[in-house]
């Protein structure tokens, strides 16, 4: 029988239909998983090993979970994930505010119906979707937001004493009954809050006001918390702690891959976009590399991390930046540059915590900086290490046998010349402005011998940001955004001299 053609409890029971609980229910799905090599988490990339399998030990124990974890580090994400674990469509008392069971109802309209009308109640079904709750801790959420309180319009309008079950407003909790219920990071919520937490978890029951009411209600509670939370903002206390039984630790994806990978998923990127805008490999990988090096970078707070977040808003904002220059010069379709990079700032300066060292340096320098390591690191992946000739050098045989490819370009700026790289350049000038530079495109043919002229000029470009980054040449940002290189030898004058006129001014 279809489960829309059940609509009593008489005809409930005819069709074999044996309630399960919410944990039971969500253990028996995931075992089945688990046997047909499926994983519930279809969304979640890195995990696989170290996360996921800790999720299904605790779901297989029946166990309420405390995600601990940084910020931007897919907690909630994990939990939302668990509704495919449970039954499509479950059978309620129709009317019922918590979802009662027809064969154990908890509220007493649902006692009161089914002893009024026995196998003739009516029976309502409830989709998976609708099973989920998910509130986020704030310092002004009460016991009767969660929980519930008296409702005392509803005990006016239906001539009720503020004594009678009836006149209960029941909170997000009881609603939440035969359901997942999150509740995200959980330090922010005040102790008393918390407290109010206890028997749910322990007992099943719940208290409102003082009433004597015994609630066995049937959830798996889901907690996420930052672990920055438990010194800077708040606690989870110690007793309420003690009864989640299950404590899973997130963290960042561990390879520039995988969080590649995760931004492409998660990265809200229009089909025009696509069409007009083509992002190649080595700008994905940057973007990657940028927030590689935040969460290891001195200026950056690590106790509060860098979300994920960080690289798929960077990706949005880059694919923007040259679909702009795009739509500037008429060009149905453009290449991300690396001076596009300059479009992403915002999307940096807005999800990095600075420790001290950071906001004396300020906002904007260190997203520079964040930008330049991550082309330094990225750039001996795609040529060779400059630093390597320099200590060949050292030695006149070797420095025979291994004279440096960049040379020719060195020596082009030490004559006095320079290149500017702007942002909003066409394609044309942008393309005229790097083969100017002699030897620029002659090191890119000499490793990558069968590249294309798209191809071609994006390393031509990173090949100048790599050498301003190792110190072989000067760069500069400005004011019209995008870059400016000279020789470095001159740039260290020219600051020198700067440096001088000004302690002339001064005195």
């Amino acid at each position: 029988m279809n489960h829309k053609e059940i609509v009593t409890f008489g005809q409930l029971k005819q069709s074999g239909y044996k309630p399960k609980s919410i944990k039971e229910e969500i253990r028996t799905n995931l075992m089945q998983n688990i046997k047909d090599k499926k994983s519930p988490f279809q969304s979640i990339l890195g995990y696989e090993d170290s996360v996921v399998p800790d999720v299904e030990r605790a779901l297989l124990s029946r166990h309420n979970i405390l995600f601990l974890g940084l910020r931007g580090q897919a907690k909630t994400r994990m939990a939302r994930e668990m509704v495919h674990l449970m039954d499509e469509w479950i059978p309620f008392i129709a009317g019922s505010e918590i979802n009662d069971d027809p064969y154990a109802p908890i509220s007493l309209y649902a006692r009161q119906l089914l002893e009024e009308k026995g196998d003739e109640t009516p029976i309502a079904w409830l989709h998976r979707t609708e099973r989920y709750g998910e509130k986020l801790a704030t310092p002004d959420v009460s016991v009767a937001d969660l929980v519930g309180d008296i409702d005392p319009i509803k005990a006016a309008n239906m001539r009720l004493s503020f004594a009678d079950e009836r006149a209960l407003h029941y909170g997000i909790i009881p609603r939440s009954n035969r359901g997942i219920f999150v509740i995200n990071e959980l330090p922010d919520l005040q102790a008393r809050i918390q407290v109010s937490l206890f028997n749910i978890l322990q007992e099943g029951d719940i208290q409102i006001r003082g009433f004597k009411l015994r609630m066995p209600l049937d959830i798996l509670f889901v907690f996420t918390a930052n672990p920055e939370d438990y010194t800077n903002r708040g606690s989870i206390v110690t007793p309420l702690k003690d009864r989640i039984e299950s404590q899973i630790i997130t963290h960042y994806p561990k390879t520039v891959a995988l969080s590649q990978a995760i931004t492409e998923q998660e990265a809200n990127i229009l089909p025009a976009q696509e069409d007009a805008v083509e992002v190649p490999d080595l700008c994905r990988m940057l973007i990657e590399q940028i927030a590689m090096e935040a969460r290891k970078s001195e200026f950056v707070d690590q106790k509060s991390g860098v979300s994920a977040r960080l690289t798929i808003s960077a990706f949005e904002n880059l694919v923007s930046t040259a679909e702009r220059r795009g739509l500037r010069h008429g060009n149905a379709r453009t290449t991300v540059r690396i001076s596009d990079f300059t479009g992403i700032i915002p999307s940096i300066t807005g999800k990095i915590e600075l420790v001290y060292e950071g906001e004396q340096e300020g906002p904007l320098n260190v997203a520079y900086r964040l930008m330049g390591q991550a082309m330094r690191t990225a750039f001996t992946k795609y040529f060779p290490d400059p630093q390597s000739f320099k200590k060949a050098g050292r030695d006149a045989q070797k420095a025979k046998a291994k004279t440096s490819p960049y040379q020719p370009i060195i020596d082009w700026f030490g004559k006095g010349n320079d290149a500017m790289l702007l942002q909003d350049d066409s394609d044309a000038d942008h393309t005229a402005s790097l083969y100017q530079v002699d030897g620029l495109y002659s090191v890119v043919k000499q490793f990558y011998p069968d590249v294309d002229e798209t191809r071609a000029v994006l390393l031509m470009e990173f090949l100048l940001h790599g050498l301003s980054e190792y110190s072989l040449i000067s760069k500069k940002g400005v004011e019209r955004g995008g870059y400016s290189f000279g020789d470095m030898m001159a740039s260290m004058l020219n600051m020198s001299q700067n440096d001088d006129d000004e302690e002339d001014d001064f005195s």
